[in-house]
């Protein structure tokens, strides 16, 4: 028989192997019945991409807030944004440097920042209401309101996919269907196993979010963005941070907030919140002037990564 400890290991281990699969059945799926509809690489790397692996976080953070506390759904959201552009860009651009689309750099970057930004105020008096998880989905709204709009404005070229404009497969949606199951499930064992563990060792619940839950539920960026870099399509590797950075923030908190208002420690007010500004300015001024991430910039964004890590540790 498995010790207690063991059932959380078990738990956190099957967790984030379902939400790896999960989200892969998902990123296929969603991003072949978007090519198939004719939309851009890059386009579908900043929204269906981005908000396919966003599922993760979505899932863990709304059944960690009703199940656990606030603090497991903020945690898991600030860390996984941070992770996302400290771990997930700085290791892809190590693999492989990667150009930055002038598209992306200035109709999507600038709403990370502000999404960002947007999260700091909100979270400045303490709470993140039920008026501020509105006023996320509004902005969000206005978000895909706006891409909607170019990506029917900017038509794609015949040679941006082999496969935009062959239209929707049943076996597509069973992709997206499967996917979605399969991050239900994973979610709940990895918040069980994740919680369990790390409450037994005597961690918070915003430690936890910030640790475990992040690195498990950004695995889906990791994995696209790598899997992108080494076939050479960068555009899904920025786009999928980018968009999925800005849908952790707008959708996931905002969804969250409605449900449930967060409470937000002090601590997080002097350190995370502020961390994740500074990573995502970070980040913009390295892809500033169209220049990209290089390796320099890829190991830059891991070293302080792993700073912010060590730093989180009491």
């Amino acid at each position: 028989m498995l010790s207690e400890t063991g059932v959380f290991v078990v738990l956190l281990g099957a967790g984030v192997i379902a939400l790896y699969v999960g989200a892969e059945l998902l990123v296929a799926g969603a991003g072949r019945l978007a090519l198939g509809l004719g939309l851009r690489a890059a386009t579908v790397g900043v929204t269906v991409i981005a908000f396919a692996t966003t599922a993760p976080e979505l899932f863990v953070a709304t059944i960690g807030a009703l199940d656990v506390s606030t603090d497991v759904g903020l945690g898991a959201i600030i860390g996984s944004n941070i992770a996302n552009v400290g771990l997930v860009l700085g290791v892809t651009a190590l693999i492989k440097p990667l150009a930055v689309s002038e598209r992306v750099l200035r109709r999507h970057v600038p709403t990370m920042v502000v999404a960002a930004l947007l999260l700091l105020a909100f979270a400045a008096n303490g709470r993140i209401g039920r008026l501020e998880g509105v006023l996320f989905l509004l902005a969000l709204a206005g978000f895909t309101a706006c891409l909607l709009y170019y990506a029917g404005v900017d038509q794609p070229p015949v040679t941006d996919a082999p496969d935009a404009g062959t239209g929707a497969t049943a076996r597509d949606v069973a992709l997206v269907g499967g996917g979605l199951i399969a991050l239900v499930v994973g979610s709940r064992w990895l918040v069980s196993g994740g919680t369990g563990l790390l409450s037994a060792l005597g961690f918070s619940d915003l430690f936890i979010g910030l640790t475990v839950l992040a690195l498990g539920t950004s695995l889906p960026e990791l994995a696209a963005s790598v899997v992108g870099a080494l076939r050479g399509e960068t555009a899904f590797a920025i786009g999928n941070v980018v968009g999925s950075n800005i849908y952790n923030v707008l959708a996931v908190l905002g969804i969250v907030a409605v449900i449930t208002p967060i409470e937000v420690a002090t601590s997080t007010l002097r350190f995370e919140l502020p961390a994740l500004v500074v990573f995502t300015l970070v980040l913009t001024a390295m892809m500033g002037y169209g220049r990209g991430l290089s390796r320099v910039d890829g190991a830059v964004l891991v070293a302080g990564y792993g700073a912010f890590v060590y730093l989180l540790f009491p």
